[in-house]
Formats: structure tokens, sequence, C-alpha cells
């Protein structure tokens, strides 16, 4: 027993140290000191002597630094050196363009919520909401989306000249150049209302505040170039594309095929320094309409006209649709949703040096450019959207499940409908929070690349289930197309969303873990970097500490991580209040999780990682969640911590766990070197998987939020254009909504009289006249029903048409869309 009692004392010691992170030197006496006092008070001399003599064996040689570089460092120096796969051009200026914010944090296994916390509240400012209330409102109720997607296929005119009069292309162009100079956050909620209100006009304002190109000229462009464009581009007078995927480079942008080769060639009498392009591009939005297009191609000088160097890398430039040779203006068509999107092409275009972006010098830096501002603006257009969709998704479904009736109940109280409103309500509140938190760190001045692989990937995700919840539960009221569906569409853009800036698949395998395993990791970095230091004993000195803080890390986590999955995170210190304070301890659980999971896949399949798309899947997945949910916890903060937005956060929270879990037993149980990964689990799932998914007594709590108004459902559905205007259909709905709460109780008791046989008429106006004769219902009472019911009715009716007038549609729109292009 003294032995045992012994070693334990020396495990715990040393336990604790790796657990608070203590210095080497903390361990070289913590562990003997633990040692040597509870074996001699336990009695157990020849146990502690030996003890004492292997901890000190290995703590000595290890404080020394000199003999630890020399002996232990440079072989294990020579060794990274072999085995560490180098990075590519390409991937390393995609590690070197964004910024680490709090998904650093996440990394460490051990999370500061302070920096966390103590990040300024996302607010929009006096001006930004009042464009919110006035112009973007008067856009919205402009808005006709069946007019939009069925008759013109286009924005009317009117549509047109509202977003170029006010700016809606200049968000994000400063106030010198006559744009409005927004912050992103209050980019993201213009998008968000739009989204509401119609796809195809949210995409439309969204391309020139997001990549093209006056974010690039912004960043690159020559003052003459932005004296030049920006001023146009912010009033509209300029229409913006800009061209990067084509039929062999989708996700890949490294490996375009397109070309710009250096030459001279006479223009107007005048032998003129160019480039000769030739490109095929698909998928670009705005193109069709597009005045100026920005193009991204690989440049070459084979005669060495600017240089030595013939291959010069990716470049971008700007070319106005006047350039002779450019072939723009058809169309896709992309799922009936019909923003003006299309292909571009041109062979043996000439354009002068001029066109590049920021001019000659910057030719060869357009992959660097692009992954700067793609950061930027992923992290906006689509999880905006995406989130605005959701919103108004999350207002519409509430509404319609309170007021449709089955079997003399509102859907709403049917389970299986309550689970779909459950899922709505949860993953929009996370949904949002995510969408803030992108936005927020945008305006922090970050670069994150990371959060908006993350924000892209799961908003738009997520936005497929909610769109597809809110199918199921409007039923035939979403499958027919017309004025009065409102679903349908938002059903029909989701894979548009899924698909475009990054195919989210290649987002979750590649992205997420790719680029945060390294560039959010503490110390693997650093050890690559020491690499490249070209001076010996400085490479050593930086490798080493890079090195021992690594194993520090590795030991530390994995203790954490034990010791946490005993009690279930139930252990250790954590921000937020009484309420919350078990959910922080749960994400300190997780990151420690997953600090160690990284590491362990990293060092044991070092290099082959990389091509192990689906664990790194798995573990990008731990890191989103664990984003997302510490997004939640901000915005909860944010808002005051409101005690009725408690059911949203918790539902969204637990949901984030249980795939927490689910992603990390599924790449621990497939990772391909088994005893490590049995090591793993006993790490992680000491007691085995004990999170579970959301309950039922939640979800419908959830529900009964959604279906009613409270400032919950308002603070959910913030930015939701809800004007009970013509063109609004949700709108009126919302509006209607207490009544119809009022309603209820009413309606039980004129149906109980129904049944009791009171009433002898078969219509629902002589039922209501003879329930009001006989007292029934008040004369109050009467007119409430009467009107709720004329309401609804409104509501759940589809619409239907004469095939001549399906057919004659299609005439009115070719016959308008001709009139249109006469007339310009």
């Amino acid at each position: 027993m003294a032995v045992i009692l012994t070693l334990l004392a020396a495990l715990i010691a040393s336990g604790a140290c790796a657990y608070h992170r203590s210095s080497l030197r903390t361990f070289a006496v913590a562990a003997p000191v633990a040692t040597l006092v509870v074996g001699l008070v336990a009695g157990a001399p020849w146990t502690t002597i030996i003890l004492l003599i292997v901890e000190l064996g290995i703590a000595v040689p290890l404080l020394m630094d000199s003999f630890r570089r020399r002996q232990i460092t440079a072989p294990l120096l020579k060794m990274f050196a072999k085995v560490t796969p180098k990075l590519s051009e390409t991937e390393q200026t995609a590690l070197e363009a964004g910024t680490v914010g709090f998904e650093g944090e996440l990394f460490s296994g051990k999370p500061d919520w302070s920096e966390l916390l103590k990040q300024p509240k996302p607010e929009l400012s006096v001006e930004e909401q009042a464009f919110l209330d006035g112009p973007v409102e008067e856009l919205c109720a402009m808005i006709d989306d069946w007019q939009i997607t069925h008759e013109l296929a286009d924005l009317p005119p009117e549509i047109w000249d509202f977003i170029k009069k006010h700016r809606f292309f200049g968000m994000i162009i400063p106030k010198q150049y006559g744009g409005l100079q927004f912050s992103a956050l209050a980019h993201s909620a213009v998008l968000q209302k739009l989204s509401t209100m119609s796809a195809t006009v949210a995409s439309t304002v969204a391309v020139p505040n997001s990549l093209g190109p006056a974010e690039l000229l912004l960043h690159y462009g020559s003052d003459e170039q932005k004296n030049h464009y920006l001023p146009r581009l912010a009033v509209g007078e300029e229409i913006p594309c800009f061209a990067l995927t084509g039929p062999y480079a989708g996700s890949d942008a490294t490996s375009i095929p397109d070309v710009g080769i250096v030459c001279k060639q006479v223009v107007d009498g005048v032998e003129t320094l160019g480039i000769r392009l030739t490109f095929d591009k698909r998928y670009i939005t705005l193109a069709p309409i597009a005045t100026v297009v920005g193009l991204a191609f690989r440049m070459y000088d084979p005669e060495h006209l600017l240089g030595d160097k013939e291959d010069l890398g990716i470049t971008l430039a700007l070319l106005p649709r006047s350039t002779q040779g450019l072939q723009i203006g058809r169309r896709h068509f992309p799922l009936n949703i019909p923003f003006q999107n299309g292909p571009i092409h041109g062979k043996d275009v000439f354009a002068p040096l001029s066109v590049l972006i920021g001019g000659p010098h910057m030719a060869g830096h357009g992959w660097r450019m692009l992954v700067e501002c793609l950061s930027v603006g992923r992290a906006i257009s689509l999880p905006s959207n995406a989130t605005g969709a959701m919103r108004g998704s999350a207002a519409a479904t509430g509404a319609y499940a309170r007021m449709r009736k089955q079997f003399g109940l509102a859907i709403a109280r049917f389970e299986g409908v309550e689970e779909a409103l459950a899922r709505i309500g949860g993953l929009t509140y996370a949904t949002t929070a995510l969408s803030r938190a992108t936005a927020a760190a945008v305006d922090r001045g970050e670069r994150p690349a990371v959060p908006s692989a993350i924000a892209k990937y799961h908003a738009t995700e997520w936005a497929r289930v909610v769109a597809g919840d809110t199918m199921d539960v409007h039923g035939g009221k979403a499958v027919q197309l017309g004025p009065k569906n409102y679903a349908g569409r938002g059903w029909a853009c989701v894979p548009i969303a899924i698909t475009v800036e990054g195919a989210n698949i290649m987002t979750r395998s590649l992205m997420i873990f790719g680029q945060g395993a390294i560039r959010c990791h503490p110390y693997v970095l650093q050890e690559m970097e020491a690499l490249s230091i070209v001076d010996y004993s400085q490479r050593l000195r930086r490798f080493d500490k890079a090195l021992f803080g690594h194993i520090g890390f590795g030991l530390s986590n994995a203790v954490r991580s034990f010791a946490m999955g005993l009690s279930g995170g139930r252990m250790g210190d954590a921000a937020g209040d009484a309420y919350t304070r078990r959910y922080y301890r749960k994400l300190n659980r997780y990151s420690a999780a997953l600090a160690l999971c990284a590491d362990t896949f990293m060092g044991v399949l070092g290099g082959k990682l990389k091509f192990k798309e689906k664990l790194s899947a798995r573990l990008g997945d731990v890191l989103s969640y664990l984003y997302i949910a510490s997004a939640m916890l901000k915005r909860y903060e944010d808002t005051g911590r409101p005690e009725a937005d408690r059911p949203f956060l918790a539902w969204g929270f637990h949901e984030c766990m249980w795939l927490i879990q689910n992603a990390l037993d599924g790449a621990i149980r497939n990772f391909p070197v088994r005893p490590v990964a049995w090591l793993l689990r006993a790490l992680v799932f000491p007691f085995g998987r004990r999170e579970v998914p959301p309950s039922d007594r939640l979800g419908r709590r959830v529900a009964a939020l959604l279906t009613a108004p409270n400032e919950a459902r308002d603070r959910l559905v913030e930015w939701v254009y809800l004007k009970p205007t013509a063109n609004n259909t949700v709108g009126r709905m919302n509006a209607l909504l207490p009544d119809v709460i009022a309603a209820e109780p009413v309606e039980r008791k004129f149906l109980k009289g129904l049944k009791a046989g009171q009433f002898k008429a078969h219509d629902y106006d002589g039922q209501l006249a003879e329930a009001l004769a006989a007292g029934v219902v008040t004369q109050a009472e009467h007119d409430l029903l009467k009107r709720v019911h004329v309401a609804v009715f409104e509501f759940i009716s589809v619409d239907d048409f004469d095939p001549d007038e399906l057919r004659a549609a299609v005439t009115r729109a070719d016959e308008r869309r001709k009139k249109l292009a006469d007339a310009a």
C-alpha cells in the first residue's frame, strides 16, 4: 500500500502540474517533493529513493539547456525536417493571409474566456440603423419575388435604379469615394433583411460588396484605379463582377489554365506593352450585365519584357466590358433563381499593363490578394444570406404552424411538427450567433480565414436543414409555386449557396482543419518556421523552445482531457453566470480533447494526414462546433443574459455537444493506428459517450417560443422584413399571430358547441351566426373568429393557373426582356 501511495503521489503531482500547464522547473520540484513527503510518511523509503532517482534523472538533463539542445533537440530536429511535408507556395500564402482570433484559444485546449467576453458587443451605428430602417425597408417593400423569378428572370428596372441610387453596391466603399463605408455588421444586417424577401436581390447586392472587385481595389489598387473605379462602383455607374472559376479550376483556383502572355502590340498606331489574354470562365455572378470584369489568370513573360522570371504566377486584372474580344452577356440559369450569372470567354484579348490591379509590380501576387480578400467576403456574404433566410423561415413557419389546423388542433401541437420547429429555432439561433461573430471579427480588423470557412460551411448547411423543415411543415403550401409561396424558392436556392465560394465538401474536408491545425496551433507553425532559419544555432534554439513547449502542451491536454472526461466536464474554472458556467466547462473539456486528438493525429500520421480527408473533416467539425457554441455564449452575454433566450441557447448548445461527441468518436474509431486509437478513447471518453441530443422537453419549449409573440422570438427574427405590406405574406402572418392566439380559447368554446350539436348549419359562417345567437360567443368573439378565419384562409391557400396563363407568362417575359434590351 505504501508503494502504491508513493506512486500515486508522484502521478498526482505531475498530473496537477500538467493540468495547470506549469513550467518544467515546477514539474522538476513538485513531483520529487510529493514523492519524498508521501514516501517517508507512508514508510516506503526504497520506493521513494528509486522514484526520486528516476524523476531527477529525467528532470535534470531537461533543465540543462545546452545539454538538452545538443543531445535531445538536435536529433529530433533532423527527424522533424525529414518527416515534415514541405508547404507549397499556395499553402504558405493561404496560411499567411489569415489572422488568428478566438479560434486559436479553442485550439489551445485551455481557452481564455476573458478574451472572448471582453470583445466589444457588435452594434449598428445610428447611420447604419437609419439605412436599415429607411432604404432597406423601402427596397423590401418594392420586391415581388414572383415577378423577379417567374416573369422577368431579372430585377425590374425600378429596383435596379433604387439599388444604384441608394448606393447598395457601395456599402464597403469609403465615404471619400462616395460609398457608405458601413461596418461588416451593417453589411450583414442589410443582406439578412433582403434575403428574407428575395435570394436574387440579396445575391445581387452581396457580390459587389464581397470579392469584387471593390475589396481588391481598396487593398491593392493604385491611386489612379481607386479614384477612377471606386466612385463609379459606389453609385452603380459601373457594375462589377469577378471571374475566377473555370471549367478546369473550381475549388483549386491555383490551377487555373487561363493565361496572360506579356507582349507588345500596336494600339491606335502606338506600340503598347500589355498582355494577351485567353480565358474561359463560368458561374460569374453579375457577368451578363457587368461593365467592368475582374479577371484571375496565370501570367507569363516568355520574352522577359518585365524581368528575368518567365512564370509570374496568378495575377488579377480589371477589364472594361468594351475590351475588344471579350465575350460576355450570356446567362446561366441556376436552379430557377435568376440572379445575373453567366460565362465569360476571351481568346487572344489584348489589354495594356495598366489593367493589372495595383499595377505591373503586383503581377504574380494574385493568389495572396485573393485569399486575403476571400476570407473577408466569405465571412459576410453567404453566411448573412443563409442567416436571413433561416430567420425568415423561423418567423414564417412558427406563425403558419400556429394558424394551420388539423383535427381541430394547430399543427404546432403535433410532436412531429414540434420536432421540426425545434430544429428551426435552435439552428437559427446558433447561425445568427455565428454570423454575428464572423462579422464582428472583420470589424475588429481580423482576416478570419478559419472562422469564415466555418461560417460559410455551417450556415449554408444548416440553412438546408431549416429549408427542408420549412417545406415539411408547410406541406403542399410550399410545394405549389406561385405568388403566395414564400418557401419554395428558398428551398431551391439552398444548393447554390452550398456550391459557390468553395464547395462545402471541399471546405469541410480540406479548409477548416487543414488551415486551423497549423494556423491556430500554438506550436506547429513555430516548429515549421524554425526549419527555414539559416543560422543553425538560432534554428536549434527556436526549434527547442517550440518543441518542448509542444511536448508540455500535449501532456497537458492528455491530462486535462482525461480529468475533465472523468468529471463529465464539471470541473475547473469557468466563465459565465450560474446558468452558463456548465457550458463553458464542457467547452473546456472538448477543447482539450480536440487539441489532444489533433496533436496525436499530426504526430502519428505526419504528412499523410493531409490525404486523410475524412479524419480532417471530423476534427474540423469539432473545431467548428466549439466555435459556434462559443459564439452562442457570446451572443447570450451581449444581449444581457436574457432568461427568455435560454431554450434557444440550450437547444443549440446541446446539439453542438452531441455533434462534437459524434465527430470525435468517428475520428478515433477510424484512426488507422489502433493502439493509439484505444489510448485516445480512454483519455477522451473514459466513461464512454455521455452526450445526448436536445431533449423532447427542450424542443417543446423552443417550438412554443417560435409560435407565439415574445421577446426571445423578436430577437431571433431581428432583421427580418416583417412590415405587413401587400407584397409580404410573412409580415401579414406575423401581424395576425396575436389575434390567432387570442381566438384559440374562443374557438374551443365554439367547437365544443359544434360537437354537442348546438348548430345546424353546415357552413362556417352559418355555424358562427348560430353560436352568436345561442350566446356561445359574444359579438366581439364572433367578429374575432370571423376575422381570423378569413385571414388564415389567405395564408393556407395556394396558387393555381390557367394553362394558357403559364404559357403567356413566358411570352410576356420574353417581350419585356426584348423591350428592355431595345431600350438599352
